[in-house]
């Protein structure tokens, strides 16, 4: 498959991580964000060298796949018709610091990409560049390339399947397909999984044995059943 242009909305820490990787890696990378295309211009030169700096309008306009690395509380600033139609990679975490000290968007019965795939009902949504710090989303693709690491990923929409398969493999990574949207919970902060840069096997290992976790616990505890 063709590398399609990638358009990414935000410029923190994920953001500005994924353009540079993404260039590297040859793609055509649009960024933008709640700054100005002035303001923001001098920072994506210097952090991620060969993205182009968009108004957001632009970046989603100009771009085949939006990747969201925004914070969480922002996702109601987005459009969704403008996103109407568009494969759109979702790498939010709820974090407190940024957030909110108390989360009312998400909990363990509604997954916050399950959330925003509610919001932009008419775009295809999956979870996926969240699991992994940002640092590591970087390193890891050179610091063991015998073995990629596993980028878990989750979505309702089985025909967007190959196009995120593809991303994440071009990007470096060995992608894990969890299945529907709602099992994008695992991947959230609090999981087992969340922070992990390991390869597929292990992964699959912790997944397995997730419900003897605390995290699984305040799931069964929380939902009543497994995330089925």
């Amino acid at each position: 498959m063709d590398k399609q242009t990638i358009g990414i909305i935000g410029a923190g820490k994920l953001g500005t991580t994924l353009a540079r990787l993404g260039t590297q890696r040859g793609f055509t990378i649009n960024i933008g964000s709640r700054h100005s295309v002035q303001d923001l211009k001098w920072v994506i030169d210097t952090m991620a060298p060969g993205a182009v700096t968009m108004s957001t309008p632009d970046v989603i306009k100009h771009s085949d796949i939006i990747i969201l690395a925004i914070p969480l509380s922002h996702y109601r600033d987005l459009d969704p018709a403008a996103l109407a139609g568009k494969i759109v990679l979702d790498a939010t975490n709820y974090w407190k610091e940024v957030d909110g000290t108390v989360n009312t968007i998400s909990s363990m019965k509604e997954s916050s990409s399950e959330v925003i795939q509610a919001y932009l009902q008419d775009s295809l949504v999956a979870k996926a560049f969240n699991h992994m710090g940002y640092h590591d989303i970087e390193i890891e693709v050179d610091r063991h390339p015998e073995v990629r690491r596993a980028m878990a990923y989750a979505t309702d929409h089985d025909e967007i399947r190959p196009v995120v398969e593809a991303v994440l493999t071009q990007f470096g990574f060995d992608p894990l397909d969890l299945g529907p949207l709602r099992f994008g919970l695992y991947l959230e902060p609090g999981s087992p999984l969340f922070g992990e840069a390991i390869p597929r096997a292990e992964f699959v290992d912790k997944i397995n044995r997730i419900y003897s976790t605390p995290f699984g616990a305040k799931i069964l505890s929380e939902r009543g059943q497994q995330v089925v």
